[in-house]
């Protein structure tokens, strides 16, 4: 079948047969994929590389994590780790989730390897003795803050393009309208470490002379678009870079964490990660085989198929191709490339950044089975335009077109075949002489064939989205040739004829199993265990064995006198309620939390007003009005309910902090809570925080805690801080900057005025402190109700559900 790591034995190109040499886009590793990432390099590659198989070609599938760069520098300082702590952590990650995914990769791999460097220190120095490469001074973003020049993916700023205006572009790119950008080009750039003004300094770097390889490039493009079929979305984006004009590209980086530069000149620099990142293909191939260059270096021989998402177009086409022509050696240049556009997520945009759609490692918890995720990313695979993944299209292709059309098919053929003999075939399979005679059995094999060959010019072409369509008419086809046949009259008036529809439709099973196979392996697996088949059967639709013209003869597919397994339904009906439960739980945008805390805040509501909470019980009327609106003492009756509305969370402002003058652990504050006077608060976050960063922030303060003694100085309140799982990484819950000092912290359909002190016998606080949390998007949250001001949510910097005390 090709699981995920399908590589027992090393693969070479093998003379006289198709050597078929496939890459998907090497994701990053500074996160988890999402479902866009997914569908937009390895599941499609992995897809044709089955089909490949299937047919009988010698494919070798390579893929493996990008692990150099910025990206990965940032979210080492994010987590207070070492790039290599980040890489191997993500990397385990995105193993994990491809496994789950079934990607038959033969080699996953690094780009942080040995052979890494090895292979591309060697094609830079084929450059550089082939005068491709020049030095040249050019201007960079320098923060004075962080000391250190900035990366480009360590710059944000808004998109100079006219017309765009994208207030959060990246130096390298702006992902809104797609054009590749300096840091410089940025309007109002900052920081993203310290979020200051960066100032442009010099700084020297290498590039490569783009516009002396013009010709070489565009000669290559020409041709290998033309005779690689390349994706017309492919075809355009190259265009747009030739008809700007090629310039040179600065192919090293001031940074630490990459391949070193082998230049003495250039020691203490790095490769620019889109220099690199497509030589990892190689690398990769080389940890594969130490005899990589009989795939990368044979190009008589071997066919390259690329697949990645349409902002990685130019980097395939134009920088990677003219870096293999510039080293003048005999490269396997990449055939044909395929090229998706996003798949967005119900009202948006997938983004690993904002937390938003559904991730690979949550597709697990859904209880929704593998094979129904692929086939739906797959029917939804945005081949010419952007594509929208929706819970409720989820749920129709999955009831309509795999339980209704699919399963359906299935299990009405070897059910009826596993009846007992009385009424069905008692588990074998019958003989069906005269098949070739029989005029709706003859026109149902003509019509399959054709469908059949369809199928292959549709792959061959790599249309994968046609090709799974056409592999669900078959489908079709076969539950209109069950119901036009009437075989269950067959069976009791025309014997011999059922058995032709049987043993055709066993084998339209089979043959369903095939087709399927680079889409839902999964699916196929449980096919041939209900047709009780050997597991390792060599799934195949090959053209020397046959297999294509037996398609047209499905009769002849299963012998007669075998025994099948045991039929059981292949897929379950997803019901509206289970929808509406994902639909919420993987809502994508702040905005949805906020809708769906709300509804489940007013039902609690609603139940509270049975259960008034009161402003607490009054203390002795006072004579005066005056007097008892003064000095009201609130304190919740005995019997009160525990609820958030009785904490009071506010707005602080730390005024002052210092070390606490007897305790190393500890911080002294002075925080404004919108009070005469600020609170003294004692806090133990000297190992997490350093004192300047404690300095005039504002943070989230629990204000009716009794009063307690720290080492001898009283502390009057509680700063609110979340920590992650191992409790190594400590971070402030922040208001927004607009929200006021001294405002409460409400929390969306809880009202009431807060206990004026909590009762230490009660535990309130701690009761409900176990349901505070960060979730995802790091918004600070009660269950799944944020902490929200005037001014919006409060969130923290980096720790994505942690607990929060």
């Amino acid at each position: 079948m090709g699981d995920h790591s399908a590589a027992a034995v090393v693969k070479l190109p093998i003379p006289g047969k198709r050597n078929i040499l496939i890459t998907s886009a090497l994701p990053y590793v500074n996160n988890v994929p999402h479902l866009g990432n997914i569908i937009g390099c390895v599941l499609s590659a992995d897809v044709y590389a089955r089909y490949c198989r299937m047919r009988g070609y010698n494919t070798l599938y390579i893929c493996g994590t990008d692990e150099y760069g910025t990206a990965t520098e940032t979210k080492a300082l994010e987590e207070g780790c070492s790039p290599k702590e980040i890489c191997d952590k993500y990397h385990a990650i995105h193993k994990e989730v491809y496994k789950w995914f079934n990607i038959s990769f033969d080699e996953f791999g690094r780009t942080s390897s040995p052979q890494q460097t090895e292979v591309c220190q060697a094609i830079f120095k084929k450059l550089l003795e082939n005068n491709w490469l020049s030095e040249n001074t050019m201007q960079q973003l320098y923060c004075d803050t962080c000391t250190r020049f900035l990366a480009d993916r360590l710059v944000e700023g808004n998109c100079p393009t006219p017309g765009c205006n994208y207030d959060s572009a990246r130096g390298d790119q702006c992902e809104k309208c797609g054009k590749l950008l300096n840091p410089t080009e940025l309007l109002d750039p900052k920081c993203k470490v310290c979020r200051n003004t960066p100032r442009i300094r010099d700084t020297d770097h290498m590039f490569l002379e783009l516009p002396l390889l013009k010709d070489k490039l565009e000669e290559y493009i020409t041709n290998m678009s033309v005779a690689g079929g390349w994706s017309q979305n492919a075809i355009q984006a190259t265009n747009a870079w030739l008809r700007e004009g090629l310039k040179q590209r600065c192919i090293t980086r001031d940074l630490k964490w990459g391949v070193p530069v082998p230049h003495e000149k250039f020691k203490d620099k790095v490769f620019y990660v889109w220099f690199d990142a497509p030589i990892g293909y190689v690398s990769i191939t080389s940890c594969h085989t130490p005899e990589w260059e009989k795939w990368w270096k044979n190009p008589e021989n071997v066919e390259l198929y690329q697949f990645m998402g349409k902002d990685n177009v130019p980097f395939h086409t134009v920088i990677f191709p003219s870096t293999l022509l510039g080293t003048g050696e005999n490269w396997t240049m990449m055939k044909t490339i395929s090229v998706t556009e996003y798949l967005n997520y119900e009202a948006g945009k997938f983004s690993k950044s904002k937390g938003v759609g559904v991730f690979g490692n949550d597709v697990k918890d859904t209880n929704i089975p593998v094979e129904v995720w692929r086939y739906y990313l797959l029917t939804n695979r945005p081949e010419v335009s952007d594509t929208l993944f929706t819970w409720s299209d989820l749920q129709a292709k999955l009831n309509s077109e795999l339980l209704s059309n699919l399963g359906n098919f299935v299990n009405r053929v070897l059910s009826f075949i596993a009846k007992d003999p009385a009424s069905g075939y008692g588990s074998v399979i019958p003989d069906a002489p005269g098949a070739d005679s029989h005029s709706l059995t003859k026109a149902l094999g003509d019509k399959v064939g054709n469908y059949v060959e369809q199928y292959v010019e549709a792959m061959e072409k790599v249309k994968l989205k046609q090709g799974l369509k056409i592999a669900m008419s078959i489908s079709g086809e076969g539950n209109a040739y069950l119901q036009e046949s009437q075989f269950w009259k067959l069976y009791k008036e025309d014997r011999p004829s059922c058995s032709v529809v049987m043993k055709t439709s066993t084998g339209l099973v089979y043959l369903l199993a095939c087709l399927l196979e680079p889409f839902m392996p999964s699916f196929t697996i449980e096919i041939l265990k209900q047709l009780n088949l050997p597991l390792e059967a060599q799934i195949s639709l090959s053209d020397e064995k046959g297999d294509v013209e037996r398609a047209k003869r499905p009769w002849e597919i299963i012998p007669a006198g075998h025994r099948i397994g045991t039929p059981t339904p292949l897929f379950k009906e997803l019901k509206d309620e289970e929808v509406e439960f994902y639909r919420e739980k993987f809502a994508g945008s702040q905005a949805d939390r906020i809708v769906k805390a709300e509804a489940e805040a007013k039902k609690i509501s609603d139940k509270l007003k049975e259960v008034k909470i009161s402003d607490g019980k009054t203390a002795k009327k006072d004579k005066t009005k005056k007097s008892a609106e003064a000095k009201l003492k609130v304190s919740a009756p005995a019997d009160a309910e525990i609820s958030i509305s009785r904490l009071d969370i506010r707005v602080g402002l730390i005024t002052k902090a210092q070390k606490h003058p007897d305790a190393d652990s500890l911080y002294v504050e002075e925080i404004d809570v919108g009070e005469p006077q600020p609170r003294t608060v004692v806090s133990g976050l000297v190992k997490y925080i350093p004192l300047e960063e404690m300095q005039n922030r504002k943070v989230c303060v629990l204000c009716n805690l009794k009063p307690a003694s720290m080492r001898g100085i009283k502390s009057q309140a509680m700063v609110l801080a979340a920590s992650n799982n191992d409790h190594t990484k400590v971070e402030l819950v922040e208001p927004p900057e607009g929200a006021t000092v001294g405002e409460r912290v409400t929390f969306p359909g809880f009202e009431g005025s807060p206990d004026d002190v909590l009762n230490p016998k009660k535990k309130v606080w701690e009761t409900l402190q176990v349901d505070f949390h960060t979730d995802k998007e790091l918004v600070a949250c009660y269950k799944d109700l944020p902490f929200t001001t005037s001014a919006g949510v409060c969130k923290v910097s980096s720790i994505s559900e942690g607990s929060i005390r």
